[in-house]
């Protein structure tokens, strides 16, 4: 399949993943400036106006009280997974669905490669949640009780269950990686076709579509990373609610 033109083409670089590697790097680079550049401006604010006065929203409609919004539903959502005492890995799941949603959306914008279209831009995303998930159950349990629950409740049957177990772990790592890769990869697929065929009009449903795939599938691997957390990080005695729950 011929390759589509992107920005990083005139630079001379033509390979399709050095692109999406590319991107995604410069993308992430761009939100780890303006996240430090963001945090500067709240704490001047909150050193100006005090921390009360600055929690209080503009009366306007601003673009900042537009995110505050959105951050506010984002940190709501995760207390209803993770419970308000866990707050502590907001910057993890933060991280995970802004930086994938914003690499899912820039790959619908005419010129700038799908960079979540590739499995070396995929894989390192679902790596990453893998070491963070098993870091904060290492972390809370402390790393022979962490690794125990491996062995499963009965010890005469762990010869069998720790198998089990850590290939069900490390299956997570392709699962998020295929959740990710191949619904945008179908989604832009689609697009392209459309796009091709009825160059007006027509796109701007699929656009329309793609964007609320793109967020979903931004969405679908946050939960997933909540949901690891939490199970890393449950206790023996609420280990049977949540898993009712």
């Amino acid at each position: 399949m011929e390759a589509h033109y992107t920005y990083l083409t005139s630079l001379g670089i033509h390979d399709a993943n050095t692109q999406k590697m590319l991107t995604a790097a410069a993308f992430g680079l761009a939100l780890l400036v303006i996240g430090a550049q963001s945090a500067r401006v709240l704490s001047r604010r909150r050193g100006a106006r005090g921390a009360h006065e600055a929690a209080i929203p503009e009366e306007k409609i601003t673009i900042s009280g537009v995110f505050d919004f959105f951050i506010e539903s984002f940190v709501s959502f995760q207390d209803s997974i993770l419970g308000k005492e866990n707050r502590k890995y907001l910057p993890v799941t933060g991280t995970v669905f802004l930086y994938v949603l914003v690499l899912n959306i820039m790959g619908l914008i005419p010129g700038v490669p799908a960079a979540t279209t590739s499995v070396w831009t995929t894989v390192p995303v679902a790596i990453f949640i893998f070491i963070s998930f098993n870091y904060f159950g290492i972390k809370e349990h402390g790393v022979v009780h962490y690794f125990k629950h491996f062995l499963g409740p009965v010890w005469w049957l762990a010869w069998f269950i720790l198998p089990l177990e850590l290939f069900g772990t490390v299956l997570r790592i392709l699962t998020l990686n295929l959740r990710l890769y191949w619904n945008i990869s179908a989604d832009h697929l689609v697009l392209g076709i459309f796009t091709d065929l009825v160059p007006y009009v027509v796109p701007v449903i699929f656009l329309a579509l793609g964007t609320f795939v793109c967020f979903m599938q931004a969405f679908v691997p946050t939960v997933l990373t909540m949901i690891y957390i939490m199970l890393a990080t449950s206790h023996e005695e609420g280990a049977e609610h949540q898993h009712n729950h």
